[in-house]
């Protein structure tokens, strides 16, 4: 019978790891680990309380808003979240992109702006749950690094660009960044010196607090530093902007409501969001584990953000994603288990319930010099030169990615980001390296002869590498790279040996390319010989229907075929 229960209780906690695999770990939660995970949660909770009022300031909303959204889906990543150290909540970008694509469509409309929010991060995060059961975790992989620094560099700007007027103390009206600075340039004669000069004293502690106490949050001790200064000298009375009340409580759920016009308006810019929250949130949960030493599942990590998102909606709120700074702080204050997010989201939900009214102070000056240092944060220009020294091209698209949301906006810089992304895939496959190979003294087998000059090639043989599938879009760039290979070569060319070893796929075009290839020489008086995958490429062969064929030579490596040929030239001669 024990036998029996241990069997159940072992099949229903696979089960649960399946469906929830935070869950298990909660279930068998550790006492040792809690000291550690509630110092970790409290320092979590107090990062994230002036960041998420900040952010949803920046996207567009309330202050408040942006501590709803950080307590139920912390609460719903730590049961489905394959990663211990995650933690999910506001993040610049998103309520970047949030912003950009709802305020146009809202139309000024406090209530329109609400709903469409959340029908957008509702669609956004079912997006991620289908992904996810279609195994679509690979789409992290799909923006390459380049894209994605050129891309969060942007974003960074824009952010900037969008809160030098709380800083100075007058509204912008236009959009995109450079409308924007157009717009601060003509107004300068308009700052508001009180609200600049507590704009200043927060970025001043933020600075100080960075600097000599890197243990403690510096966006609270600013946003507290700032706060007090209003609060002591009555700076509101004096014109500065501050938060105003904030309602007591958790917030009410409730589902968003729609219409299928709406659906369409948002679905576009929801499958941006979708891409670029599980890109960024991937990128953090991946650096972490491995600091960690453990393992993440991309697709349960995409099914976990979709669950998060969902349930920031239901809290009348915006999209989130992981949150690098509150990740960050979680694993510095050495929280273990997915238990440092439900105590972050606990506390959190306290200070709403109990501590609400101090946070009327807060300056909106403040808050902008907390966004600006969050987007100064995001700008990273020190992958630039790296990227220059090893790819002109990449570093192309890292400037593309950075222009585009500069001068098309953050929304239809999405769109650039994925075209970029497709660009160099197709760039990458469609034109891949080609190479002749050489014997290089004292290195184990055949080296490229453009890399090394001194390598070694017998008279009459031809060693040729296509470092790619040969497949329909770049069957055309291998006969062009073999074709100039073999007229190098000249009239002695005997044999063209070809290494299939890198050819890990051929369709029908490649098939026939590579038939070509070999009538051809042949006409000239030479023979195409194959080396590698032997068996693949029989029983590709076979598959196709083409028990002929004009290649009469192939052997298992290209060591084979060169000893081989040194053979036959022995006999000959």
């Amino acid at each position: 019978m024990d036998n029996h229960n241990a069997s159940f209780a072992q099949s229903l906690t696979g089960w649960l790891a399946r469906f929830a695999p935070g869950l298990p770990a909660l279930l068998g939660y550790r006492r040792a680990d809690l000291p550690h995970d509630l110092i970790a949660g409290l320092s979590v909770a107090a990062v994230a309380l002036p960041v998420g009022v900040a952010y949803a300031l920046l996207a567009g909303f309330s202050p408040v808003v942006g501590l709803y959204v950080s307590i139920l889906p912390l609460f719903i990543y730590a049961l489905f979240g394959t990663s211990r150290q995650l933690m999910v909540g506001p993040d610049a970008a998103t309520c970047a992109l949030v912003a950009a694509a709802v305020t146009p469509l809202a139309a000024g409309d406090a209530q329109t702006y609400l709903a469409l929010t959340m029908l957008m991060t509702t669609l956004a995060g079912l997006m991620c749950i289908a992904a996810s059961f279609l195994r679509l975790g690979a789409l992290a992989d799909f923006l390459s690094r380049p894209i994605l620094v050129g891309f969060l560099n942007g974003i960074s700007l824009y952010i900037l660009a969008g809160q030098l007027g709380k800083l100075l103390g007058f509204s912008i009206d236009a959009g995109g960044i450079l409308p924007k600075l157009l717009e601060v340039a003509g107004k300068i004669d308009h700052i508001h010196w009180p609200t600049l000069a507590v704009g200043l004293v927060t970025l001043a502690i933020y600075g100080v607090a960075k600097r000599w106490l890197p243990r403690l949050p510096a966006p609270l001790l600013a946003l507290v530093g700032s706060g007090l200064l209003v609060a002591l000298f009555g700076l509101d009375e004096l014109g500065v902007a501050v938060v105003g009340t904030v309602p007591a409580g958790l917030p009410q759920l409730r589902l968003p409501s729609f219409s299928f016009e709406q659906i369409e308006m948002v679905a576009g810019p929801a499958a941006g969001l979708a891409l670029i929250t599980f890109t960024s949130m991937i990128l953090t949960a991946r650096s972490f584990a491995a600091k960690n030493h453990y393992e993440i599942d991309a697709d349960r990590e995409m099914a976990a953000l979709g669950a998060a998102n969902i349930a920031a909606a239901v809290s009348q709120g915006f999209a989130i994603s992981g949150a690098d700074s509150r990740t960050a702080m979680a694993d510095a204050s050495g929280g273990r288990t997915q238990m440092t997010g439900l105590v972050a989201a606990a506390s959190i939900a306290l200070v709403l319930v109990f501590l609400s009214d101090p946070l009327r102070y807060i300056p909106m000056a403040g808050l902008g010099a907390v966004l600006i240092m969050a987007s100064l944060s995001l700008l990273d220009l020190r992958p630039l030169r790296q990227f220059y020294r090893l790819s002109r091209f990449e570093f192309a698209l890292c400037l593309f990615a950075t222009f585009g949301v500069i001068w098309v906006g953050a929304i239809k810089a999405i769109v650039v980001a994925v075209v970029l992304a497709l660009l160099h895939f197709v760039h990458l496959s469609a034109r891949p390296s080609a190479e002749i190979l050489g014997k290089v003294k004292g290195l184990r087998g055949y080296h490229s002869v453009a890399r090394h000059p001194t390598a070694q090639t017998d008279s009459g043989l031809l060693l040729f590498r296509f470092n790619a599938p040969l497949v329909f879009f770049n069957a055309s760039h291998f006969k062009q790279q073999a074709q100039a290979a073999i007229n190098a070569a000249g009239p002695s060319l005997k044999w063209f040996v070809l290494d299939t070893l890198p050819v890990t796929h051929l369709d029908i075009t490649g098939y026939c390319t590579v038939d070509e290839l070999a009538r051809s020489l042949r006409e000239q008086g030479a023979e195409l010989v194959l080396a590698g995958r032997m068996t693949e490429l029989m029983e590709r062969r076979k598959s196709l229907g083409l028990e002929q064929s004009i290649i009469s030579h192939h052997f298992p490596s290209i060591g084979h075929a060169v000893e081989s040929y040194r053979s036959t030239q022995l006999e000959k001669s």
